[in-house]
């Protein structure tokens, strides 16, 4: 059997210093930071400091010591090498990279018998991509960086909501490999389901030293199948009678079968194995014409499924930090959110295997993106053949997962070529069209046919309608954010939204650990560096001027901007569901940020979850009760994603600010299983138009929709008045708020009570009489004088005032 020795120990780091020693995996900064060569990047202004790091070039050391095998051959094998490294051993060069996202495999067979000096170089990614662009020309892209002419994690130069660090080192694991004879080079599961029959047909692709007879065995589960071959190739396929079906969340159960494939030679001897998870499900995507243009449906076992989704960046700007426990962190979270699609967005990375692992486990289709963002491509050499490489070596890698549903090419580039310029700036040099309507679509055919490929985000499916049609395909929805007020989510329905988001600060907690001088004015110098939007600040402040008047200090202005973030999400979210079939998915941009910065974000850079956390798990549960507006008439939506008939009696009530109720009833819906139902509101109880004084609250259980007829700095709010009560449960804190008047966007900010504060919940609008229970952990609610800290708790209470 294979051998195989971990190489993570006796790194050393060097520039033109003395070294330093090297966490491997790891990076060049981390390893800077944990010596103490450079601040913390992350705090105030300090990645401007540290850009030096990114434009020098850099040396990992080891040795290794002699080795002694029976094995034919030693292979040195790195899983990811960022970027453009060039490996000796003993000075020797043994190999060159130049591509983040690949694996690199070295024969060094008969070069270890004595201490052997291993030395990785890594030239600076800035000098690697502007050598390209000079060779190849110039291409326009969204950032003043030459991220596309490299393969490397694009936004590692930089984003709308990430920080300047371009990084270097053994980001991924490195080891020796000793084997004899053969060993598997890939092994490709195209798994299907006929019937109630699963079945897992292995491609597999054999190394060799030699010739000779080679046999291999498949097992899943308890079922079998051997092929006995002479070549370099081979196929065999098990089927599994019966099979318990994966299911995404929400849908059923997620059935995974254990799966062994053992690579022996004439003698029975074993060579090499492979061992994953398989889940036997079908995936197909609907893009059939209606009445209403072209559809974007995702199928699951033949279910229709209305996508509630998240988007997706490297959750640490520096990968390698990103643990097992941290991957599994987010993506419960994401689950606990009541979302079942994440997009793995193509400025990032192909994540590493636990995190498809997770998603495999927690019922989370993936929509995984190939590593194009925001840029015109060049197709030529010495870029194209390591695309094609790395594109074939991802599909085969992540293709076992059955959460993995979609293949996308891009993230915006076909929409980039027809509305930002970029045909003109072009003058026909190549920019990437090639790689997503030719060369991927034909590598996701020839390696993984079992699922869909779409060309990019947006896509309308072909040239005849603009790339981000809403009626065709998949539409980004961006210039509401930009340009508008976010009520004009209600002016479309499009077919599938693949991006859409609003921002807002992080937690106070996260602002007061990344801002070290405390100036937390949105236009402090602190503040502003941590804003990496074009004029983010002032999108922010005239989305607040639509709905609100000027915050008249920086705790009103990150309480309300936080409230506009989960408003517009549930505008937009709300409005689409309730369209569904027409609408067949929801991606929020974004779930998670990679440092403490003003984002898209549901959770910050801490980690901390803020009201759109929240929001989001109200927005996609399995039922959803909204007011909506249909041919002028105001009615309540019965949104009901699960299987089981919902039958509800929702009690209408039109009130007035002060409390009073003017009028009421009872309307009876029944919601079909993964339908939805409109009743109309009764003409008696809808608002006055322009009303400041009336709205309507809409409850069906725990379940709650309001409709106000203006906006907020138009409605008589009175001044909010509630009652606070402290209870001490064992390791929780209970909070009691009870309301003497309405209570617009309650939100209890524990992080101010305690940076280890967390509540479990957001967002609630309470009105005169009612309380709410808050759960916090992570606070001994202790005050002054020993007693419950209710002071504390009101500090950190914050609802909607009148204009």
């Amino acid at each position: 059997m294979k051998d195989v020795t971990t190489l993570t120990e006796g790194w050393t780091l060097r520039h033109d210093t003395a070294a330093i020693p090297a966490q491997v995996p790891g990076c060049v900064h981390t390893d800077l930071l944990a010596a103490g060569r450079i601040p913390d990047p992350f705090l105030g202004r300090n990645e401007q400091l540290v850009q030096w790091v990114g434009r020098t070039d850099w040396t990992y050391d080891t040795v290794l010591g002699p080795r002694t095998t029976s094995h034919e051959r030693t292979d040195l094998v790195f899983d990811g090498l960022d970027t453009v490294a060039e490996i000796t051993l003993d000075g020797t060069v043994i190999g060159n990279t130049r591509n983040m996202h690949r694996s690199h495999r070295f024969d060094v067979t008969d070069r270890l018998a004595h201490e052997a000096a291993l030395s990785v170089h890594f030239t600076s990614a800035y000098t690697e991509a502007e050598a390209v662009r000079t060779a190849l020309g110039d291409r326009p892209n969204s950032y003043p960086e030459p991220f596309q002419f490299i393969r490397k994690m694009a936004c590692s130069f930089g984003w709308d909501w990430g920080p300047t660090l371009v990084t270097a080192g053994i980001w991924r694991p490195v080891r020796l490999e000793h084997w004899s004879t053969a060993r598997l080079a890939q092994v490709r599961p195209l798994v299907t389901v006929d019937g109630t029959t699963g079945r897992a047909e292995l491609r597999i692709d054999v190394e060799r030293t030699g010739s000779g007879t080679l046999t291999a065995h498949a097992r899943v589960g308890e079922h079998t199948a051997s092929v006995t071959f002479d070549g370099d190739s081979a196929g065999l396929t098990v089927e599994v009678p019966d099979v318990d079906l994966w299911w995404p969340r929400g849908y059923g159960a997620q059935a995974l079968h254990d799966a062994e494939l053992t690579l022996t030679d004439a003698e029975g001897n074993s060579l090499d194995r492979w061992e994953r998870r398989l889940g036997f499900r079908t995936v197909t995507l609907d893009t059939g014409a209606d009445e209403h243009g072209t559809g974007f449906t995702l199928a699951v076992n033949g279910e229709r499924i209305f996508a509630r989704g998240v988007n997706w960046i490297p959750d640490d700007v520096f990968p390698s930090c990103i643990t097992p426990d941290r991957y599994r962190t987010r993506l419960t979270q994401a689950a606990e959110a009541g979302i079942d699609l994440v997009r793995v967005w193509g400025g990032g990375i192909y994540e590493a295997d636990v995190f498809y692992d997770l998603c495999d486990e927690l019922g989370l289709m993936v929509w995984q993106d190939f590593l194009f963002a925001c840029a015109a491509y060049p197709e030529e050499q010495p870029l194209r053949s390591e695309i094609e490489a790395e594109a074939r070596e991802n599909v085969t890698r992540l293709m076992p997962h059955p959460s993995l549903v979609l293949w996308n090419g891009n993230n915006e580039n076909l929409w980039g070529f027809r509305d930002w310029q970029w045909e003109e700036r072009l003058a026909g040099d190549s920019w990437g069209e090639g790689y997503y309507l030719g060369l991927l679509p034909r590598i996701v055919a020839e390696t993984d046919p079992t699922r869909p490929y779409w060309a990019g985000s947006p896509w309308s499916g072909s040239w005849d309608h603009h790339p981000n049609d809403p009626d065709h395909g998949t539409a980004h929805s961006w210039e509401v954010w930009n340009r508008a007020d976010y009520t004009d989510y209600l002016d479309t329905v499009p077919r599938f939204v693949a991006e859409f988001g609003w921002q807002a600060p992080p937690a106070h907690a996260t602002l007061r650990r990344a801002l070290p001088d405390g100036d937390l004015r949105p236009d402090s110098p602190g503040m502003l560096h941590h804003q990496k939007a074009e004029d983010g600040n002032g999108k922010l402040d005239r989305g607040l001027e639509h709905h609100f008047t000027r915050p008249a200090d920086p705790d009103r202005w990150h309480y309300l901007t936080q409230v506009n973030q989960a408003r517009a999400i549930a505008t937009g979210i709300e409005h689409w569901r309730s369209h569904w079939p027409r609408c067949a998915g929801t991606v929020v941009w974004q779930l998670n940020d990679c440092w403490p910065v003003t984002s898209w974000a549901a959770i910050d850079g801490d980690g901390r979850l803020k009201p759109l956390y929240h929001e989001l798990r109200r927005l996609y549960a399995d039922r959803l009760l909204t007011v909506q507006s249909r041919d002028a008439r105001l009615v309540v939506a019965a949104v009901n994603q699960s299987a089981e008939v919902w039958n509800i009696d929702v009690r209408l009530r039109r009130m007035t600010a002060d409390g009073r109720t003017l009028g009421k009833a009872v309307v009876s819906v029944r919601a079909p299983g993964r339908e939805v139902v409109c009743a109309d509101v009764p003409d008696d109880l809808v608002p006055d138009a322009g009303s400041d004084k009336e709205f309507l609250v809409a409850d069906a259980g725990e379940l709650r929709a309001l409709h106000f007829p203006v906006r907020d700095m138009e409605f008589a709010y009175p001044d909010p008045a509630h009652e606070v009560d402290v209870f001490r449960r064992g390791d929780r804190v209970d909070v009691v708020v009870t309301a003497r008047t309405l209570l617009r966007d309650l939100l209890l900010q524990a992080d101010r009570l305690a940076p280890t504060a967390v509540a479990d919940r957001g967002l609630v609008t309470l009105l005169p009489g009612e309380s709410v229970t808050i759960g916090v952990r992570g606070w001994d609610a202790v005050g002054p004088r020993g007693g419950p800290d209710v002071a504390a708790v009101r500090a950190a209470l914050f609802a909607v005032e009148p204009a």
